[in-house]
Order: structure tokens, then sequence, then C-alpha cells
């Protein structure tokens, strides 16, 4: 029954998800901590199904568009397998309010990530997915400079995943355009190819660990589903600059909201 009464939580995050492409999913860890009732360490498990399924619905339209390169994706992901499954076991063994509390600093460099991608958006416009006519992919230099620097980018991202049950994207976006010299649909696009994959690395080792709640995770994803549907329309109306400071706001009022409660829990 609570699980079903929170569902509304998982339709608004469903909602940021589609319509900003991406961030909304960092929100619920503290959402199915503090509403659904769920322990830090079942909410992280909750995250990464809800994290993968909400990127592979979200990954259609990027692959029409040939914006997912399938080759450099894989080879990120795979760079980052030990660190996401690293990340689980940090995960299993860390203190539960600390788990949280560090999750909390986490939501906070995500929103400074995103007001910094805002604010550079506004001074240099990036093109909108699917209003510019596909291009040849970019090409990939690979050298010992560009190796290192994915195999860290990796094990960044897939330490994030493991640990905190998120999907990474403010980290991958940037890596991929910094390390390989992808254009930023190329980098979205690849991005959610990536978390996908990474989310089901790190959710295949607690499978048997009973974090698993299928009473909280089905009606909760089947909410923030139908909420990506309506945030997808909604983008499409509503000046997405707004929507996404509107968002930043909410994450900065998330994070200091779930430091006090863990740091009080702490001490």
């Amino acid at each position: 029954m609570r699980a079903i009464l929170v569902s509304p939580l998982g339709f608004l995050i469903g909602i940021s998800l589609g319509a900003l492409g991406g961030g909304g999913s960092i929100l619920a860890v503290p959402v199915l901590v503090y509403a659904a009732g769920q322990t830090p360490k079942q909410a992280t498990a909750s995250s990464l199904i809800l994290v993968a399924a909400t990127s592979l619905l979200g990954i259609a339209p990027h692959w029409k568009a040939r914006h997912v390169r399938l080759v450099p994706g894989l080879l990120f992901s795979l760079a980052g397998v030990a660190a996401s499954l690293l990340g689980s076991t940090l995960n299993e063994r860390a203190d539960q309010n600390l788990l949280l509390l560090a999750f909390s600093v986490l939501i906070l460099i995500a929103a400074a990530a995103m007001a910094r991608s805002l604010h550079r958006h506004r001074t240099e416009p990036q093109p909108e997915l699917g209003n510019t006519p596909d291009s040849q992919p970019t090409a990939v230099t690979v050298d010992t400079a560009t190796v290192i620097k994915v195999i860290l980018a990796g094990s960044v991202v897939g330490i994030l995943t493991g640990f905190f049950g998120v999907g990474g994207g403010f980290v991958i976006v940037p890596a991929l355009i910094l390390a390989l010299g992808f254009t930023m649909p190329e980098a979205i696009g690849t991005s959610l190819l990536v978390i996908v994959i990474n989310s089901i690395v790190a959710l295949s080792s607690r499978l048997d660990g009973g974090n698993i709640d299928w009473a909280v995770i089905i009606p909760f994803g089947i909410a923030s589903l139908s909420g990506v549907l309506v945030g997808g329309r909604m983008a499409r109306r509503e000046d997405p600059d707004k929507l996404q400071r509107w968002f930043i706001v909410l994450l900065f009022a998330v994070a200091v909201y779930t430091a006090i409660r863990s740091a009080i829990a702490l001490t």
C-alpha cells in the first residue's frame, strides 16, 4: 500500500527524466528511502532497475537518429565493469547513514554539473536532437592517452553506478566529449547505452542479496515510465531552460534534506 501511495513521486521522477533527458533518477534513492520506507541498500538496488529501464526506454530516439556509438559505448562500459562490481561490494559493507550522507554530496555535484551545463547551453546553444541532418560518426583516435582516459572515466562511472545506484550520466557525457571527441548528441545517446550496461552489471551482484523489493519497484517503475512519456511531450511545449532551473533547485533542496537526516542519524 505504501508503494502504491508513493508511486506519484515515481511519476514525477519520470517526468523529469522525459522533460530533461536525464538526471531525474538521482532522486529515486532519497524518495525510496524517505517516502517508500526502503533501506538505503534496498533503495540503491531498486534505483538500478529503474535507471536501466528508463535509460533503455530513452535510448530509442537517439538510436533512430544514429547518435548511439555502439562499439565505443561497449568499450567504455567494459572499462567500468570491475569498478561497478567493486562499488556494489562497497555498498553492501557501508554504513547506511554514511551512504546517504555521501549520496547527498553526489546530488550536489550533479546539481552543480547541471547548472554549468545550463549556463553553457545559454551562451553556446546546442542543436536539438533530430533537428539536424545525420552526419558521419565522429572518428575516434586510439592512442595511449585516449585509452587511459577511457579506463579512468569508465572506472569512475562504474563506482558511482555500483555504490550509489545511479546512472552517472553527468560524468559519462563530458567524459565521452573530452576523451573521445564526441559531439553532444553522440555523447548523450551513447551515455544511455553505457548506463544500461553498467546498471545491469551492478545489479547482477545484488539479485540474491535480499535487496530487491518487487512490491515497491513494480508500481513505482510503472509510474516512472509513464512519467517519462508525459515528460517527453512536456519538453516539446515548455522552455527546457526553465524546467532545468527548477529541477536544479529541487536537487539542492533534496540534497540538504538528505544530508541533515543522515547526519542526525549518524550522531
